[in-house]
Protein backbone atom coordinates (compact mmCIF):
# COMPACT_ATOMS: atom_id res chain seq x y z
CA UNK A 1 0.00 0.00 0.00
CA UNK A 2 0.83 3.53 -0.67
CA UNK A 3 1.82 6.35 1.92
CA UNK A 4 -2.01 7.86 0.85
CA UNK A 5 -4.37 4.90 1.38
CA UNK A 6 -5.96 4.09 4.94
CA UNK A 7 -5.88 0.27 5.65
CA UNK A 8 -8.83 0.64 7.55
CA UNK A 9 -11.46 0.53 5.22
CA UNK A 10 -12.47 -3.08 4.10
CA UNK A 11 -13.06 -2.54 0.75
CA UNK A 12 -9.89 -0.51 0.01
CA UNK A 13 -7.05 -2.75 -2.70
CA UNK A 14 -7.31 -3.79 -6.49
CA UNK A 15 -10.77 -5.20 -7.21
CA UNK A 16 -12.77 -4.52 -4.48
CA UNK A 17 -16.47 -3.38 -5.23
CA UNK A 18 -19.50 -2.89 -2.89
CA UNK A 19 -21.95 -4.53 -3.46
CA UNK A 20 -25.94 -3.76 -2.63
CA UNK A 21 -27.95 -5.92 -0.24
CA UNK A 22 -30.77 -7.41 -2.17
CA UNK A 23 -33.81 -5.52 -2.20
CA UNK A 24 -36.74 -7.15 -0.21
CA UNK A 25 -39.93 -6.04 -0.89
CA UNK A 26 -41.64 -5.82 2.42
CA UNK A 27 -45.50 -6.20 2.45
CA UNK A 28 -47.80 -3.02 3.68
CA UNK A 29 -49.21 -3.89 6.63
CA UNK A 30 -53.00 -4.78 6.38
CA UNK A 31 -55.01 -1.82 6.04
CA UNK A 32 -57.26 -0.98 9.34
CA UNK A 33 -61.00 -2.23 9.68
CA UNK A 34 -63.23 0.68 9.96
CA UNK A 35 -67.05 1.70 9.66
CA UNK A 36 -67.62 3.94 6.74
CA UNK A 37 -69.91 7.34 7.31
CA UNK A 38 -72.59 5.27 5.95
CA UNK A 39 -72.84 2.31 8.14
CA UNK A 40 -71.79 5.23 10.98
CA UNK A 41 -74.77 7.21 9.93
CA UNK A 42 -77.09 3.94 10.42
CA UNK A 43 -75.63 2.66 13.90
CA UNK A 44 -75.57 6.09 15.24
CA UNK A 45 -79.46 7.04 13.56
CA UNK A 46 -80.09 3.10 16.05
CA UNK A 47 -78.01 4.76 19.13
CA UNK A 48 -79.98 8.18 19.42
CA UNK A 49 -83.22 6.73 19.44
CA UNK A 50 -82.54 4.21 21.89
CA UNK A 51 -80.43 6.97 24.04
CA UNK A 52 -83.84 9.14 24.10
CA UNK A 53 -85.55 6.02 25.05
CA UNK A 54 -83.29 5.98 27.97
CA UNK A 55 -82.24 2.41 27.11
CA UNK A 56 -78.60 3.18 26.10
CA UNK A 57 -75.99 5.88 27.19
CA UNK A 58 -72.97 4.98 26.16
CA UNK A 59 -70.62 3.24 23.78
CA UNK A 60 -67.30 2.48 22.31
CA UNK A 61 -65.32 2.43 19.24
CA UNK A 62 -62.30 0.24 18.45
CA UNK A 63 -60.76 -0.60 15.31
CA UNK A 64 -58.01 -3.20 14.52
CA UNK A 65 -56.66 -4.86 11.82
CA UNK A 66 -59.41 -7.77 11.89
CA UNK A 67 -62.59 -6.10 12.38
CA UNK A 68 -64.15 -3.25 13.68
CA UNK A 69 -66.79 -3.20 16.95
CA UNK A 70 -69.18 -0.74 17.95
CA UNK A 71 -70.02 -1.39 21.44
CA UNK A 72 -72.65 -0.17 23.38
CA UNK A 73 -73.16 0.40 27.19
CA UNK A 74 -75.88 0.79 29.38
CA UNK A 75 -73.35 2.54 32.01
CA UNK A 76 -69.98 3.75 31.50
CA UNK A 77 -68.76 1.06 33.96
CA UNK A 78 -70.41 -1.69 32.42
CA UNK A 79 -69.34 -4.40 30.01
CA UNK A 80 -71.36 -3.91 26.79
CA UNK A 81 -74.42 -4.56 26.02
CA UNK A 82 -74.51 -5.32 22.81
CA UNK A 83 -71.48 -5.67 20.15
CA UNK A 84 -72.03 -4.51 16.51
CA UNK A 85 -68.77 -5.73 14.78
CA UNK A 86 -68.01 -5.81 11.24
CA UNK A 87 -65.42 -8.37 9.99
CA UNK A 88 -64.41 -7.84 6.06
CA UNK A 89 -63.40 -11.78 5.89
CA UNK A 90 -66.78 -13.20 6.70
CA UNK A 91 -68.15 -10.78 4.00
CA UNK A 92 -68.43 -14.09 1.32
CA UNK A 93 -69.65 -16.56 3.95
CA UNK A 94 -71.92 -15.38 6.74
CA UNK A 95 -71.54 -11.26 5.91
CA UNK A 96 -69.37 -8.93 7.29
CA UNK A 97 -72.09 -7.98 10.10
CA UNK A 98 -72.46 -9.24 13.34
CA UNK A 99 -74.56 -8.26 16.26
CA UNK A 100 -73.00 -9.93 19.48
CA UNK A 101 -74.83 -9.89 22.81
CA UNK A 102 -72.94 -9.52 26.55
CA UNK A 103 -72.94 -13.29 27.02
CA UNK A 104 -71.30 -13.41 23.69
CA UNK A 105 -73.72 -14.89 21.83
CA UNK A 106 -74.20 -13.99 17.66
CA UNK A 107 -77.87 -12.69 18.23
CA UNK A 108 -78.00 -11.93 13.92
CA UNK A 109 -75.10 -12.00 10.98
CA UNK A 110 -75.64 -10.80 7.72
CA UNK A 111 -74.99 -8.85 4.64
CA UNK A 112 -76.91 -5.57 5.07
CA UNK A 113 -75.93 -3.69 7.91
CA UNK A 114 -79.96 -2.26 8.50
CA UNK A 115 -81.20 -5.72 8.23
CA UNK A 116 -79.04 -7.03 11.25
CA UNK A 117 -79.66 -3.64 13.25
CA UNK A 118 -83.02 -4.45 13.27
CA UNK A 119 -82.58 -7.34 16.20
CA UNK A 120 -81.41 -4.42 18.45
CA UNK A 121 -84.72 -2.54 17.54
CA UNK A 122 -88.00 -2.59 20.77
CA UNK A 123 -90.81 -3.67 19.23
CA UNK A 124 -93.78 -1.21 19.59
CA UNK A 125 -96.21 -1.79 22.65
CA UNK A 126 -99.91 -1.35 22.96
CA UNK A 127 -100.31 1.48 25.40
CA UNK A 128 -104.27 1.66 26.42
Amino acid sequence: MSEGESTDSPFSGVGARVVPFPATHTPAPPPQVSFHRDELRVILNLYGRMVAAGEWRDYTIDFTREKAVFAIHRRTSERPLYRIEKDPRLARRQGAYAVVAETGRILKRGHDLAQVLKVLETPLRVVS
